[in-house]
Order: C-alpha cells, then sequence, then structure tokens
C-alpha cells in the first residue's frame, strides 16, 4: 500500500497534479487507487470533472475519489471532549456560543481530515491513496499536529489521573464533578492512539512519502525550499518535485523572455532539491479537465514506463550511527543555515529549531544516558553527537558545539 501526498503554494497546480497521478496509477494496473481532497477549498471534483462527494466515489475502473468531511469525524473524537470543557467553562462563567466556541481549537477541522486519510489507507480496500493536501501553510500544520497534540496528549493524561484520584474526594461533589472522568480520559487516550497512528502512517520512508508541486518562479521556488526543510525536520520523506507549467522556447520576445527566466528558475529547482526526482509539464493551450486530460498530463510528468507512485530511493530523515567512541544522530535538514538553527535539551527530549519552526525529539533509549557532545551541519544533515556520561553534564569547555548542560551550538563543515 502507497501513500502519496502533495502539496504546493496555492494555484501551483497541486489539485491537477494530485488527480493526473491517480488517474495513470490506476489505468497502469496500479490496483485500486483513491485520491483524497483535504483542502477545505475542495476542487477535486472541478479537477477531474465528475462529482465527487464525502464517502470514496467512483470515477472511473480502479479509480476513485473522495473529498473529507471533518465533520463526520467530529462527534467520535471530540464529543466526550467538548461536552467536558464546556461543562467546565459554563462553571466559570462562560455560556452559550462563547463557551461553545472556546472548545474547538484551530486545526481541528486538519487534524480530522488526517484521520480519514489513516482510516482509508488502513482499510485495506486501496493499493494507492493519492492525497491533494491543502496549500503550504495549512499543509505544514496539518502535518505537524500530530506531534504538537501528541505532546500534550502524553503528559495531560497521566497528569489527569493523579489529580482525579487525588483530589476528587477533597474537592466534594460539585467542584468534583469538574475533574474528568473515565469517559473524558478514555476520548484522550482514543484521540493520543489516533494521533500516533497518523503519525507512524505518514513517516514510514517505506510506505508514504510528499511531493512537492511548483512553478518555475523566484517566489514560488523560495517556498518550496522552505517547505522542504520544514518537511525534513518533522520526518517526512519528500520523493519528488513536480513543476508544472513550463513556457516553452518560442520567437517572439515575450515568450522569449519568460521561457528564458524559468530555465534559470529550473536550474536553481535543480541545485535546490538535488537527489530527488525533478518533473517538469509544459504550459498547456488549455486546463487538464477530465480523466483523459490528466492521464496526458500524468504521461508528460512521468514518461511512458514510468509507476507514477513507485517509491523512490532516497535518505532516511532521521538515522543513527556510531562516530568514533561517540553516537551520532542524523537528521536530513537539506537548504538549512546553521544561523537558523536552535538546539537543545530537557531530560528525554532534543529540542530542535530551524527557521522558527520548532520540533521536539523523544530521545531513543541509546541516547537518553549520554550528554550532548556537540552539533555539526553539513551536507544538509545535522548531527548531534552524544559522548558517554550523565546526560546533564556540560559537553567539553572550549569546543566548538559547547553552549552549556542543556544547549549546543551549531558547527558547520
Amino acid at each position: 500500500m502507497r501513500v502519496v501526498l502533495f502539496t504546493g503554494k496555492g494555484g501551483v497546480g497541486k489539485t491537477t497534479s494530485a488527480a493526473a497521478t491517480a488517474v495513470l496509477a490506476a489505468r497502469r494496473g496500479g490496483g485500486s487507487t483513491l485520491v483524497v481532497s483535504t483542502d477545505p477549498a475542495h476542487s477535486l471534483a472541478d479537477a477531474l470533472g465528475v462529482p465527487v462527494g464525502a464517502d470514496p466515489t467512483p470515477v472511473e475502473d480502479g479509480l476513485w475519489a473522495q473529498q473529507v468531511d471533518p465533520q463526520a469525524r467530529y462527534e467520535r473524537y471530540w464529543g466526550t471532549l467538548r461536552n467536558y470543557l464546556t461543562a467546565v467553562l459554563r462553571h466559570g462563567g462562560l455560556t452559550g456560543v462563547a463557551a461553545e466556541e472556546l472548545v474547538v481549537p484551530p486545526g481541528l477541522d486538519d487534524l480530522f481530515a488526517l484521520f480519514a486519510v489513516h482510516e482509508e489507507a488502513r482499510s485495506g480496500r486501496w493499493d494507492t491513496v493519492v492525497v491533494d493536501c491543502a496549500p503550504t501553510a495549512e499543509t505544514l500544520r496539518l502535518l505537524t499536529l500530530p506531534d504538537v497534540l501528541g505532546w500534550y496528549t502524553d503528559r495531560l493524561a497521566p497528569l489527569h489521573r493523579r489529580l482525579s484520584g487525588v483530589a476528587r474526594p477533597v474537592l466534594g461533589r460539585e467542584l468534583g464533578s469538574l475533574l474528568p472522568d473515565d469517559a473524558v480520559l478514555a476520548a484522550v487516550q482514543r484521540l493520543q492512539r489516533s494521533l500516533a497512528d497518523v503519525r507512524d502512517l505518514l513517516t514510514d520512508p517505506l510506505t508514504s512519502a510528499v511531493r512537492l508541486v511548483l512553478t518555475p518562479e523566484a517566489v514560488v521556488l523560495a517556498e518550496a525550499r522552505r517547505t522542504f526543510t520544514a518537511l525534513a525536520l518533522h520526518g517526512f520523506v519528500v520523493d519528488g518535485v513536480v513543476v508544472n507549467r513550463v513556457i516553452p522556447d518560442g520567437d517572439d520576445p515575450w515568450r522569449a523572455g519568460w521561457a528564458a527566466a524559468q530555465r534559470d528558475r529550473l536550474a536553481e529547482a535543480g541545485e535546490s532539491f538535488a537527489g530527488v526526482p525533478l518533473r517538469t509539464a509544459p504550459y498547456l493551450p488549455a486546463e487538464p479537465v477530465g480523466v483523459d486530460a490528466l492521464a496526458a498530463l500524468a504521461s508528460e510528468l512521468y514518461g511512458e514506463d514510468t509507476d507514477p507512485v513507485a517509491a523512490v530511493p532516497v535518505e532516511p530523515p532521521l538515522r543513527l550511527h556510531q562516530g568514533g567512541e561517540d553516537t551520532v544522530l542524523s537528521l536530513a535538514l537539506p537548504l538549512a543555515d546553521r544561523s537558523e538553527i536552535a538546539l537543545s535539551r530537557v531530560a528525554d527530549e532534543l529540542i530542535l529549531t530551524v527557521a522558527g519552526r520548532r520540533r521536539l525529539l523523544a530521545l531513543p533509549e541509546v541516547l537518553r544516558r549520554r550528554r550532548v557532545a556537540g552539533a555539526t551541519l553539513q551536507d544538509g544533515r545535522l548531527e548531534v553527537r552524544f559522548a558517554a556520561g550523565s546526560a546533564g553534564s556540560a559537553a567539553p569547555a572550549g569546543s566548538a558545539t559547547a553552549a552549556g548542560p542543556s544547549e549546543a551550538s551549531v558547527g558547520q563543515r
């Protein structure tokens, strides 16, 4: 089973690229293929030229399409927590719409859209699931939600259990009713398991990959570069880049000028995403609407014989290896600048911030009793060295990477 996610800046043709890939995969004997849109501004039906519903809708032999309706999962995952949080807020004096609005955190619809993708991917019905994601900013929020919310649920559930056991007898009936009961804790655990399952699915390099879609323009390419780094930071494999609307050379000055400018951007893209397959599609004379037009576009992208959803061998985002006496944690950070990287450690977690985006890495057991001895950025990978000794001891004074017991500066090689 294969999951391929498409994202990019709004208007670059990510929906068209995702739909075209799914059509070609189904037609080339890729088994049952589902193309799913998690973009709130659904345009998948427009691209396919057929009606698409909230449940998988047949398009042609081997191909189904779905525009996710997050509301269908709202009660299942959030109903119990909503009722509990609303009761707490009403006890504090908030009533009506104000209380209802405050218990629906931003990003909840995005999260339920991810759950829908996970459910379909694990259902056993599909050989391939192609996901048309929201534009870049929303996609990054969507893909990192399991990390962020998982961090809170991991800590809040045990805390709630301890508080419930100690405080309920002391607080009395009225205040004790505000503490979470077994149903609330069960809902938190259900959410926690679902978050972990989604994370495991989407960061498994044998199953899932992300493809960036862009047009050969400076602003779009700059955003794609930042997205590439951010996805690697959170452990997602990028196994392809699609460049749409490439203008062919022509005799008239206007077209020749655009073609020359695009050649420069294409050369930059080739350098930026070195090691990742880069596919181009020409600027077509008409919109590719309908399965036949999409299949023709996909043939331009992937050629006549290539499996459009086949896994591409890429280096894993995260790996461990020995570096002399040290154990090295190596994390892919393509296109990152060392000046944008901050690294610190708190207990058994490594806190890594890159260009304002933060990831908390739970350290594997083998590193928890070791101290951070330094970090270097080399060939697009951040290598954090862990030396034998207490995790709370400082790195050697005067070293290029030592900044104290819980922080490390990043050297460049």
